[in-house]
């Protein structure tokens, strides 16, 4: 499969300081075209932004962009000033959503009640610019949903990350016109069986595919995959493999797989019908 599109991918944690670039020219031989970086603070975002534009020209590399947001974990530590700081990260070129931002009540890293305030922030500037929101749902037990509608987010605009939630809780995103991200948790047959048993409840054209790497690797490469795992790392090389996965459990052709996706995911941040090699504008 080529042309793929990793819609997640944690392209500057530590993991990747060792082989960054190789990580990136073997996702890129691997087919994966085009590549968003999840930022999970401001200065990450900023960080992601003066590393993509190093590489732009390059073609032996995906076409990267990213997100600008701060992740549920991380709601507490936002400045006073963390919405204009967004907001003027956001007029670049290569940001293509808000976020990753949403509530995670499983570690409780930040105080709920921060969470629930920068989340809501995060909405009404997505609202205000009509940009992707990039959203992050662990254990909110419906109040991510209930916080989406009530802010009457525009639900072309949102999609749930990562999502590894309840029948009920895939039903009410489907319902409510949302899309829905799927990483290699489901290439584990032991504790993503029940994810798996859900897939093909997800309509082919709201369905978007991401590594959420370097975490989240798949259980179950092949032998001869192309560059073994280094430890239990992910890389973005491996979402050839979660989408042949997700491709079997939908039962249609791995190229239908690939062409919807990525049709998706350029349909979602409004990105280029084609990735295209010139330097992003300043």
């Amino acid at each position: 499969m080529s042309g793929l599109i990793d819609i997640g991918a944690n392209l500057l944690h530590a993991q990747f300081d060792p082989d960054r670039i190789n990580v990136l020219t073997r996702a890129r031989t691997a087919g994966i075209e085009r590549l968003i970086i999840t930022a999970t603070n401001l200065e990450a975002a900023a960080d992601s932004l003066n590393f993509l534009t190093t590489l732009q020209t390059r073609r032996d590399v995906p076409r990267l962009y990213t997100t600008v947001g701060i992740h549920p974990h991380d709601a507490a530590k936002a400045t006073p000033d963390w919405q204009l700081r967004i907001n003027t990260l956001a007029e670049h070129s290569a940001v293509v959503a808000i976020g990753e931002t949403g509530l995670d009540f499983n570690r409780n890293f930040s105080p709920a009640d921060i969470q629930r305030d920068v989340f809501a922030g995060h909405i009404d500037i997505a609202n205000e610019t009509d940009r992707p929101l990039f959203v992050h749902d662990r254990e909110s037990h419906g109040e991510v949903l209930r916080m989406l509608k009530a802010r009457e987010v525009r639900p072309q605009n949102v999609v749930i990350h990562c999502f590894t939630g309840t029948a009920q809780e895939l039903d009410d995103y489907l319902t409510a016109g949302y899309w829905i991200g799927i990483t290699g948790w489901v290439c584990d047959r032991r504790r993503g069986q029940s994810l798996r048993d859900l897939v093909p409840r997800i309509p082919l054209n709201r369905l978007l595919i991401e590594t959420d790497a370097p975490f989240l690797l798949p259980h179950d490469l092949p032998g001869d995959v192309m560059h073994p795992p280094v430890g239990r790392r992910n890389e973005p090389a491996y979402l050839k493999h979660i989408a042949a996965t997700l491709a079997d459990l939908l039962q249609v052709s791995r190229p239908t797989l690939s062409k919807q996706t990525t049709t998706n995911a350029v349909t979602f941040f409004r990105l280029p019908s084609e990735a295209v090699d010139a330097p992003f504008p300043p």
